[in-house]
């Protein structure tokens, strides 16, 4: 049975069933489980979570809970502010946030990020030890994700590709979520669809969390029989999220097939065309963009202009209409992107037109001519009287750029 109850009357032994508020001030990066530990309730006292549920069958309830450790009990006898209003209804009741500006987005989808990079690490932590994946546990960093790419999807993709070597696996997931949202909404895919698609990306590579991490984390090229191995990650993936059983059919089969290609040249099943489902043909794409746009032990980034060229030049690997969508919704100067514009100036993407892709809102910061950096000036090249247009793509590498990304970062 499930019962409402307010912060300061949460103790330990009380099965938490859910947490109201926004999923940002939640404390764990999961739900469901017994209370036990007494650093986790002076976290969840302290976090600004305004009630709880709870389930009395599987554990205390208000009046039956054992007596509470000192230090916890005055944290719970302290005055309590004023609960904030109502949590607003379940997402799939309510509208879109509407789009802003990326500069607008960006603080939140940091927030959303470094939440994320939490989560994922606690998440694929478990699952490296054996735990079983409960997909509901994931849904609420979907849905963050997926409001973040509503009000605009370049901040907090663009943000997910600045991952470390470290930790780029974790955030992998994150990105790949974020872009299996995008690519979704672009597709014209329901709320339902595109949250199984969010989840999807997020579990895609799971498998990996059974690689040794010697071979996973290999500064240089992998030998053919360390590649074997690294192939055996999407069967190891859908086993291991098979055996927990609470995960959508959808997400396991992104698990298995992301590395499907259209010719059949891909694996582990070497399937074709059709025979790979709509949501493992957008993992597809969404996998290998983010992966060729991020540093990796192994190798430095792409630019993302560079990388959405070289993809399409890829006859026979990617779904055409897929990717077609996917440039839609990424841009085809994607966010961090170095342009050259008919003035003869070159500029970082700082953010999308939706309208219209082909004339991005842009920083200038160097000219061609005098091959001297000038003064910066944010442009929307949309806008008629600026008077300028790019006219094609700038390798960062020729020109000896490496601080891009501070570029397009400022707000």
């Amino acid at each position: 049975m499930l019962k409402k109850i307010p912060i300061h009357q949460v103790q330990l032994g009380m099965y938490l069933q859910s947490m109201e508020g926004s999923w940002l001030s939640h404390p764990f990066w999961k739900t469901k489980f017994v209370l036990r530990e007494v650093a986790d309730l002076e976290a969840l006292l302290t976090s600004g979570v305004p009630a709880v549920w709870i389930d009395i069958s599987k554990g205390a309830d208000v009046d039956t809970a054992p007596a509470q450790d000192g230090l916890v009990q005055d944290l719970v006898d302290e005055p309590q502010p004023a609960p904030p209003p109502p949590a607003p209804a379940p997402a799939a009741a309510l509208a879109r946030p509407e789009r802003v500006s990326m500069g607008s987005e960006m603080g939140r989808a940091a927030q959303t990020i470094n939440r994320s990079r939490q989560a994922v690490t606690a998440l694929f932590g478990e699952a490296r030890m054996g735990k079983a994946v409960d997909a509901e546990m994931c849904m609420p960093l979907v849905e963050e994700v997926a409001d973040s790419v509503s009000r605009n999807p370049s901040a907090l993709i663009s943000l997910a590709r600045l991952k470390t070597k470290d930790d780029y696996t974790y955030m992998h997931s994150v990105a790949v979520c974020a872009l299996m949202v995008s690519l979704s909404r672009q597709l014209g895919l329901d709320d339902a669809q595109t949250r199984e698609a969010g989840m999807a990306g997020l579990l895609h590579d799971i498998g990996k969390m059974m690689m040794p991490l010697n071979v996973l984390n290999k500064p240089g090229q992998l030998t053919e029989a360390e590649f074997d191995i690294m192939r055996s990650h999407p069967m190891r993936g859908y086993m291991m999220l098979k055996e927990g059983g609470a995960v959508p059919e959808s997400a396991l089969d992104v698990c298995l097939h992301h590395h499907e290609k259209m010719d059949g040249s891909g694996y582990p099943q070497g399937l074709k065309g059709e025979e790979i489902s709509l949501l493992a043909r957008m993992g597809a794409v969404c996998d290998v963009y983010d992966a060729i746009t991020s540093t990796r032990p192994y190798k430095a980034a792409w630019d993302p202009a560079g990388s959405i060229q070289r993809m399409a030049q890829w006859t026979g690997q990617f779904d055409p209409v897929i990717f077609k969508a996917f440039v839609m919704s990424v841009g085809i100067y994607p966010v961090g992107s170095l342009v050259r514009l008919d003035s003869g100036r070159l500029a970082v993407v700082i953010d999308l037109n939706p309208q219209n892709l082909a004339a991005p809102h842009v920083r200038v910061f160097y000219s061609t001519k005098s091959k001297l950096p000038i003064p910066v000036q944010q442009l929307d090249l949309s806008n008629p009287a600026v008077g300028d247009r790019v006219v094609g793509r700038e390798s960062p590498q020729d020109w000896g750029f490496t601080h891009l990304d501070d570029i397009w970062r400022k707000t």
